[in-house]
């Protein structure tokens, strides 16, 4: 996956004037656009296609601070086919116009080229279950919500907080399959999306397939296949966070596995203010 990753940089750097087949190049490098999309955003800490205008307002930036004659052109070698949407874009990255830039020589924020290593020390291990499920039926109470990469999400604890005492030992009551008890749900997140967007936060239960669940409950489907369980004993939340990244850092690419579309689910065991033991659900398939 390393490899297919550097591949991946080496891509965008020949082709800032045109979009990326990623979908082509995933199948081309076995694995898939899923997958390769969730690892760089987990590991580069942006999506590609914002590293991919990040590189390419670089390269466009240093041709104006060098005295590029004509904007038009500029725009044209880096894939904008007007000035404004050139502009536009140039602002988001510099936070100045391309013209000022032409005039001062700057300033500029600069992407530089990413190069992924696998560094393997072995000082950590990770406490991994490969298990087969069935099809089943997430249940319960689901609220769109802003993704959030760090602390606690406020969002998700205001939905929680919103939900009845007896409504949550209703829930309980309703879970009929592994993963058991109350779980933490987040579904319909792009695989490289940034920080920000929004995603479906979901407070239940699992279901059997065939199961009746109630009609004031919201319901996701989740095909049946295998389930990389991570477990995670220590600080809340830091301790989670930690081993979400790590799954993108040390497990994905020493194993030959990878993520494949569905939810992410979250299974506590026992938690407090500020510790928690949990087991961290991630739908998987042999790469």
């Amino acid at each position: 996956m390393i490899g297919t990753l550097n591949a991946l940089v080496e891509l965008v750097e020949r082709s800032l004037d045109e979009t990326i087949d990623v979908a082509r190049f995933a199948r081309e490098h076995g694995t898939t656009e899923y997958h390769l999309r969730r690892m760089f955003s987990a590991l580069a800490g942006m999506p590609l296609s914002e590293y991919a205008r990040r590189r390419r307002m670089t390269l466009a930036g240093a041709d104006l601070a060098a005295g590029a004659p004509n904007l038009l052109d500029v725009a044209v070698r880096y894939g904008y086919g007007s000035v404004e949407a050139f502009g536009r874009a140039f602002r988001a990255v510099h936070g100045t116009a391309p013209a000022d830039v032409r005039r001062d020589g700057g300033p500029l924020s600069t992407q530089p080229t990413l190069r992924f290593r696998l560094s393997v020390e072995g000082s950590t291990t990770m406490d991994v279950t490969i298990t087969d499920r069935p099809e089943l039926v997430l249940a319960g109470h689901a609220a769109r919500v802003p993704l959030m990469h760090v602390g606690v999400n406020p969002h998700i604890q205001a939905h929680i907080a919103a939900i009845a005492p007896e409504e949550h030992a209703r829930l309980k009551a309703l879970s009929g399959t592994e993963p058991a008890g109350i779980l933490a749900v987040t579904h319909g997140l792009e695989p490289d999306a940034p920080e920000g967007s929004t995603l479906t936060y979901l407070h239940g239960v699992a279901m059997t397939a065939d199961a009746s669940v109630p009609d004031d409950l919201d319901t996701i489907r989740v095909e049946a296949g295998q389930w990389a369980v991570f477990a995670a004993r220590g600080p809340f939340p830091d301790e989670l966070q930690r081993m979400w990244a790590a799954t993108a850092t040390d497990w994905f690419p020493s194993n030959p596995w990878r993520l494949r579309p569905g939810p992410t689910i979250l299974r506590y065991l026992e938690l407090t203010e500020s510790h928690a033991s949990c087991e961290l659900w991630m739908p998987i398939e042999r790469a």
